[in-house]
């Protein structure tokens, strides 16, 4: 298959669906996708397509914080590993170009900046129970 670059919504669509088959069937991720988002997996990738559509295309599709409903979930640095290797797989076998590129840059500095975040209320969390 001759590969290119992400260029419109059909690209983003392909992408993200092709990412979240690879998700669905990790014996690390699946189980937790499943739990949280439970019945409602196409709502939840229509949400992806304008989060990445935004990100990528620089159509303001998406609206919300991506970070709230990730806040909690019983999820570390394995996982978003995981979760990155998934993705940048994706990325290979479908695309090249600037705008994939572009992708795995985001994707990188998503997974950095959660994986922050999470650790931090979880620290702060940890400090709020035990008191000090």
């Amino acid at each position: 298959m001759q590969k290119k670059d992400i260029q419109d919504l059909a690209d983003i669509r392909l992408l993200v669906d092709s990412f979240y088959e690879k998700v669905r069937a990790d014996a690390v991720l699946a189980p937790i996708f499943d739990e949280k988002i439970g019945d409602n997996w196409p709502a939840h990738l229509e949400k992806m397509y304008k989060f990445w559509q935004t990100l990528l295309l620089k159509e303001r599709t998406y609206q919300g914080s991506p970070f709230p409903p990730h806040a909690f979930l019983p999820i570390g640095e394995s996982h978003f590993q995981i979760w990155l290797s998934l993705f940048y797989q994706t990325l290979e076998e479908l695309f090249e170009g600037e705008t994939a590129l572009e992708a795995r840059i985001r994707a990188t500095k998503i997974a950095e900046v959660f994986l922050a975040k999470i650790t931090y209320l979880r620290e702060a969390t940890s400090l709020n129970l035990s008191g000090l």
